[in-house]
């Protein structure tokens, strides 16, 4: 079995929207900016902030591309400040979401085998390679995606 199936990765990634956006629905509106305790983040909070990755995601792409083996500088959530989060529109932030994915998933379409095996120097990681950086946004969306169901079904506030 191969290890990196790029068009698994790719229908996984541009089917992200189908599942994260009737999650977020999910959520009874008065609680949707709730959070579980002071710092932790709202299913809002949440939904938002995974709106917010292409731009990063496809300066890395662009980088790895273009440049032999480049330093790839760690993203730390804490620095996305909650309070902007919080204050997103979220229907058009997921408007947003869905339109840059489209636009991700047709930049990915045709990269070649040696495209996806380009690499980058993580500052966390080991290895990281395109198809890494891509299987760990489509990651990334699922762990916020299971935080925003958790939130959706709480029993106790």
């Amino acid at each position: 079995m191969a290890t990196h199936d790029t068009d698994a990765l790719i229908m996984a990634l541009e089917r992200g929207p189908a599942l994260l956006i009737p999650l977020i629905r999910e959520v009874p509106v008065a609680n949707l900016k709730r959070r579980p305790a002071p710092e932790k983040w709202s299913a809002h909070e949440h939904a938002c902030h995974i709106t917010t990755a292409h731009g990063l995601f496809l300066d890395r792409l662009d980088r790895m591309l273009k440049e032999d083996n480049p330093v790839i500088k760690a993203y730390l959530p804490e620095d996305e400040h909650p309070e902007k989060l919080a204050g997103m529109d979220l229907d058009a932030s997921l408007a947003r979401y869905v339109r840059e994915r489209g636009e991700m998933v047709e930049r990915l379409r045709p990269l070649t085998h040696d495209q996806w095996e380009r690499t980058g120097r993580h500052s966390e990681f080991s290895r990281y390679s395109i198809f890494i950086m891509f299987r760990h946004l489509f990651l990334h969306d699922m762990l916020h995606a299971y935080r925003i169901e958790e939130l959706a079904f709480k029993k106790d506030w």
